[in-house]
């Protein structure tokens, strides 16, 4: 009879094996990614061992390996928006109490499940509140994946949230029913684990480029543009709008398939920040969506002048895979390529009810 592996044990093996391929990819992005996985691979373990040997020092330990994974997920897809240059230690309290109230359980049975519930619902909120806040306008993201990369931390934020509320059911069932549901209850949890993870951290590392040293910083960047004061007026949007439209029109930058808003600021000398403002400011969409209705523009004009496959014109124009191709040029035109193309439509403008670079562009 062959022995059984417990389940926490073998998805803490298949999350082991994602972690080696991330970090032999050996990219500075992926340093928070690296931490997450690990965090992951130690805390399924732990719940692995708590559920398997029911060790004291192991009872001790999983609620504090717990508490460290939200902050970890925080800060690994806070790296999507940016640099975090904020203090770090706040974010160790929590995890400290926990250490002291797993310390104290055995006099005054302290409420940790609680509080590790409580834990996870506010790093989740905070996750939720970051992805909507940014308008999909990801720092360090692809402009062309940054919906996915929007998607992505809202799959993080979920985990956490439902890890929450396993936290709760857990106690619940100790409370109503002496535990006698908490192993599947456990079980359950880690079938849901190792996919969440797995795409969340996937859509991370295909949509971060590598950074690109020749640029300037964003200090000197930060330095050289007028106060948020001053960017926060009409006329002072209407200005970065311009600048955006000059340089898509005249660099075509758009055709850059690793431009993100971090790239596209230190090329235009405009904090992110303030494009990303202006944008959702003067047409209600984000940054992402107006460089890719550039990019279909584009898209456009050489399906129809031009002989190039399907596959070669979204490459050309910026586009890296063909989902997100034909997605967007499905929410620009109406229609797919393919048709647009057999259609021979003429002119891209009367395809697009209003293309970035237009007058329109405000009032969209």
């Amino acid at each position: 009879m062959m022995p059984s592996i417990p389940l926490p044990f073998v998805v803490a093996l298949l999350l082991a094996v994602l972690f080696v391929r991330i970090v032999a990819q050996r990219d500075r992005f992926f340093r928070p990614t690296t931490v997450f996985v690990a965090a992951c691979i130690l805390l399924v373990v732990t719940v692995g061992l708590r559920w398997t040997t029911d060790l004291r020092w192991i009872r001790f330990l999983q609620p504090v390996v717990a508490a460290l994974l939200p902050p970890i997920a925080w800060f690994c897809f806070s790296e999507l928006r940016g640099p975090y240059r904020r203090r770090y230690w706040p974010h160790l309290l929590v995890p400290v109490a926990i250490l002291i109230l797993s310390a104290s359980w055995q006099n005054w049975h302290s409420p940790i499940d609680l509080v590790l519930a409580l834990l996870y619902f506010a790093y989740a909120a905070s996750l939720v509140h970051k992805a909507f806040v940014s308008h999909g306008n990801f720092d360090n993201a692809r402009l062309a994946d940054g919906g996915e990369a929007h998607r992505a931390v809202l799959v993080v934020a979920g985990l956490l949230s439902a890890s929450g509320m396993i936290d709760l059911l857990i106690a619940a069932d100790f409370d109503l029913y002496r535990g006698s549901h908490a192993a599947s209850i456990v079980a359950a949890a880690n079938m849901l684990t190792l996919p969440v993870v797995a795409y969340a951290i996937a859509v991370m590392g295909r949509s971060v480029p590598e950074s690109d040293a020749s640029l300037p910083d964003e200090t000197s960047v930060a330095a050289e543009f007028p106060t948020a004061a001053h960017a926060a007026t009409d006329d002072h949007h209407r200005h970065i709008v311009e600048t955006i439209e000059a340089a898509m029109r005249d660099k075509k930058l758009f055709r850059d398939p690793d431009l993100t808003l971090r790239r596209l600021s230190r090329r235009l000398a405009i904090p992110s920040r303030q494009i990303s403002a202006a944008i959702n400011r003067t047409s209600s969409r984000n940054v992402s969506q107006v460089v890719n209705e550039y990019r279909v523009r584009e898209a456009m004009r050489l399906l129809r002048e031009t002989n190039l496959p399907i596959t070669a014109a979204m490459l050309e124009s910026g586009f890296q895979t063909k989902s997100n191709f034909n997605r967007e040029f499905l929410r620009v035109t109406g229609t797919t390529p393919r048709e647009y193309r057999r259609g021979n439509m003429g002119d891209a403008s009367d395809a697009v009810t209003a293309q970035p670079g237009s007058p329109s562009l405000g009032t969209r």
